[in-house]
């Protein structure tokens, strides 16, 4: 049975898409953005502060789920320049801790509300 996930505590879905679905045992995390979850606009700083607010967007989704970022499996990062991977690499680092999901990173031409980092994540559940 599938599970649509849905919490104010990140950043309502900018389309006609879930936060998050989760069926067995596993969580499908959309692709957040680093938007303040209470007002839905960006926040301001660099792709460092960027990936941090994406990740606490993740975190809240994946709580609502049952889950944390502690059972994420995969990530997969989108930048629009690849040249701010170092950046968003010690930010990812600081907020993933010791845990090393596999991971993905590509390039971006364009991502929504000018961010500069997106990113996704499937997660265990339960």
């Amino acid at each position: 049975m599938e599970t649509s996930i849905s919490t104010p505590s990140a950043p309502a879905a900018l389309g006609p898409y879930s936060q998050a679905m989760a069926s067995k045992g596993l969580v499908f995390c959309s692709g957040q953005l680093p938007l303040d979850p209470t007002t839905g606009s960006m926040i301001a700083g660099d792709v460092a502060d960027q990936t941090r607010q994406v990740i606490a967007n993740l975190g809240a989704v994946l709580a609502a789920a049952g889950s944390s970022l502690a059972r994420v499996l995969r990530t997969t990062v989108y930048l629009v320049d690849l040249g701010d991977l170092a950046s968003m690499n010690a930010a990812y680092a600081g907020a993933f801790g010791s845990h090393r999901p596999a991971r993905m990173t590509v390039q971006v031409s364009a991502l929504p509300r000018d961010a500069r980092v997106a990113v996704d994540c499937i997660a265990g559940r339960g």
